[in-house]
């Protein structure tokens, strides 16, 4: 198998706010807007976000929490920047003992986003 493409889809009450929160904070783009979905898009290697509207009609799945991260570049730069954006962060910049740093973000639907960079255990 040869994947060159990948989208997440997260089926939510409010497209318009998670597009808001990809678009501003974390630079994704709006490839199409309609009625029933949202797509959006980066020129980077990330998947393609998809944001279905949730169907009122019908009963709401039981559905996992899925986490988004996303591996960067220079993450103590971006933590500042989103909190000058006033981003919804809901978990501090911290560092594990393996080596990870860690940023946790929520968008208005309750998706979970964590930014991440990996730092060998002896730096600084």
């Amino acid at each position: 198998m040869n994947i060159v493409a990948s989208t997440v889809v997260f089926t939510v009450d409010d497209p318009a706010g998670s597009r808001r929160f990809f678009t501003t904070h974390l630079g994704f783009r709006e490839v199409l807007d309609t009625p029933d979905f949202t797509w959006l898009s980066r020129d980077d290697a990330v998947a393609d976000i998809l944001l279905h509207q949730r169907d009122l009609e019908r009963p709401q799945e039981r559905i996992a929490q899925p986490v988004m991260t996303f591996a960067v570049t220079d993450l103590a730069k971006e933590y500042t920047r989103l909190r000058a954006e006033s981003a919804p962060i809901t978990g501090q910049l911290w560092r594990n003992p393996w080596g990870e740093r860690l940023v946790r973000l929520t968008d208005p639907n309750g998706i979970v986003v964590e930014l991440t960079e990996w730092i060998a255990p002896s730096g600084a």
